[in-house]
C-alpha cells in the first residue's frame, strides 16, 4: 500500500481503488462530523486478504467456539458485548490496512450487533470506540515470537524496536512494516488481558496490562480456575473434557468457585436431571406415606429406571428406620 497523502488515504484492492479521509488531518466542523463519514468503516475495509493463511487446524475452529459458547458475562448483558475469531481487527486509523487477525477476542460496551443491525466482516476499533478487552492466542508452529513478544524463551529480553516504531521515531519516508501480534496488543490496542495457549504443550500463559506494559501473572494453583479476571468478574481454566466429539485439553470459562460455566446442551441435560431427580424424589414420598405402587406409577408417569430408583430409595429408608444404629 502507499503510504497515506495528509488527510487522505488511499486503498488498493485489485482494480478498484477507494480513497477516504483518514480524519486526523480533516478540520473540525461545528458540530463535528462522526467518524462514520470521515473515516473508513468495516464495509470499506476488506474482510479477508488472499496472501493470508486460514485456520491453521481444526482446533482453531473449535477452541472459539467453545469460549464462545460457554462465555456469560456477569455485568454486561448479551446485547452489550461482541466476540469474535479470526476476524480482522483493524486498530490504527494511520495505517487503515494495518489488523491483525487474534485467534479470539472478548469487546465489551458495543453492541453485539455493527450499529444494531448488521453482522460484522471485521473489526474496525476507530469505528467501535473500544478496544478488545481480552485477546486468546493460540500457538502454532512459528508463531510464537510474534505472539509472545519479549515473553518469547520465556524469559523477558531487552526489547528491540520494532520496524515501525522506528520508523516513527526517526521519520524514514520508507515503507513501515506492521509491527507484531504482542505489540500491536500491548501499545496499539492496550487490551487488558491477554491469554496464550499452546495446545501442544498444555502450556497456559496470562499477561495483564499494568502501566502500559504487559506482565505475566502466576497462574492460581487451586482447583478448575487458573485466570481471574477482575474487570469482567470471570475465570479460565484448561479442562479435560469431550467438545464436538474431540476429547482433550480445552480452554473454558469457570465461576469464582472454579465451576465450569456451560454449554446449552449441558444445561438442557443438568436441567432434565434435576427433573428426574424431583420425580424420583416426589414418588418416594408417596409410596412412603403408602400409596400403591402402581398407582404412583401411572400418576407420575415413571420410566422402569424410575421405578427400580424408588425402589432402592424406599428399601434404604425402611432400612434405616429398622436399625436406627
Amino acid at each position: 500500500m502507499e503510504a497515506c497523502s495528509i488527510g487522505m488515504c488511499h486503498l488498493m484492492m485489485g482494480s478498484l481503488t477507494m480513497a477516504f479521509a483518514t480524519g486526523y488531518s480533516i478540520p473540525q466542523s461545528d458540530p463535528p462530523r462522526p467518524p462514520r463519514e470521515t473515516l473508513p468503516t468495516m464495509y470499506d475495509l476488506p474482510s479477508e486478504f488472499p496472501e493470508e493463511p486460514g485456520l491453521p487446524d481444526e482446533f482453531h475452529d473449535l477452541q472459539p467456539q467453545l469460549l464462545s459458547r460457554t462465555l456469560a458475562l456477569r455485568d454486561y448483558t448479551r446485547e452489550n458485548w461482541f466476540c469474535g475469531s479470526d476476524l480482522n481487527v483493524y486498530y490504527d486509523v494511520q495505517h487503515p490496512l494495518w489488523h491483525k487477525r487474534p485467534d479470539w477476542f472478548l469487546a465489551v460496551g458495543v453492541p453485539r450487533l455493527y450499529d444494531g443491525e448488521d453482522l460484522r466482516r471485521s473489526y474496525v476499533v476507530w469505528q467501535e470506540g473500544r478496544s478488545p478487552e481480552v485477546v486468546v492466542e493460540l500457538l502454532s508452529p512459528g508463531t510464537e515470537p510474534g505472539d509472545l513478544g519479549r515473553f518469547f524463551a520465556g524469559a523477558e529480553a531487552a526489547e528491540p524496536a520494532s520496524a515501525a516504531m522506528a520508523l516513527a521515531t526517526n521519520g524514514s519516508s520508507q515503507a513501515e512494516l506492521p509491527p507484531d501480534k504482542f505489540t500491536v496488543y500491548e501499545r496499539y490496542l492496550r487490551v487488558p488481558y491477554y491469554v496464550v495457549f499452546n495446545r501442544y504443550s498444555g502450556v497456559l500463559r496470562f499477561f495483564q496490562l499494568v502501566g502500559g506494559r504487559y506482565q505475566e501473572q502466576p497462574l492460581l494453583s487451586a482447583g478448575n480456575l487458573k485466570i481471574w479476571l477482575p474487570g469482567l468478574a470471570i475465570g479460565l481454566g484448561v479442562w479435560q473434557g469431550e467438545f464436538e466429539g474431540v476429547t482433550r485439553l480445552w480452554l473454558r470459562w469457570c465461576d469464582p468457585d472454579g465451576h465450569w460455566l456451560l454449554l446449552d446442551a449441558e444445561q438442557e441435560r443438568l436441567a432434565k436431571e434435576q427433573a428426574q431427580t424431583q420425580v424420583v424424589m416426589a414418588a418416594q414420598a408417596m409410596v412412603t406415606r403408602g400409596m400403591a405402587l402402581d398407582d404412583v406409577v401411572a400418576l407420575l408417569g415413571l420410566s422402569d429406571e424410575q421405578v427400580k430408583q424408588v425402589m432402592a430409595e424406599v428399601d434404604d429408608d425402611r432400612g434405616e428406620r429398622a436399625d436406627p444404629s
